[in-house]
């Protein structure tokens, strides 16, 4: 009996890991029509959602029209203002990658194409965006 407890516990506990992970795809703008992005996620033991930020077919930014300097992800809760997150960074290969953290549960992930990577508010064009909405 003690071990079907157990067993019952365990199965939990893993339905509860599993249900707490998940991928989104990223929506991109016309100005970069060939990329192609997505964003998985997790809890991790303080019950903060981790974040991973992929992208395919990316041009650097310095290549836009007009040229800007670094792509800035902005994680924007339901009820708040988008927060810059930090530098989405775009290698040779067209790939880019971004990892954070965040103790939002539910919120919009935008990227923009920003002058300045320290920028408080977007004020470039959005590159991506996608919502994420966890238990």
């Amino acid at each position: 009996m003690r071990r079907a407890s157990l067993a019952v516990t365990i199965f939990g506990l893993v339905m509860c890991v599993a249900a707490s992970a998940g991928e989104i795809p990223l929506v991109a703008s016309t100005l970069v029509p060939g990329a192609s992005g997505k964003v998985s996620y997790e809890h991790d033991r303080s019950g903060n959602i981790k974040l991973h930020m992929q992208t395919q077919n990316l041009a650097a930014p310095e290549q836009l029209t007009p040229a800007k300097n670094a792509y800035v992800v902005w994680i924007e809760p339901r009820d708040g203002q988008p927060q810059n997150a930090g530098v989405l960074r775009v290698s040779n290969d067209l790939r880019g990658s971004f990892s954070t953290t965040t103790p939002s549960k539910s919120f919009d992930i935008k990227v923009t194409a920003e002058d300045n990577p320290t920028v408080s508010q977007p004020t470039g064009p959005e590159i991506f965006h996608g919502g994420v909405q966890t238990r």
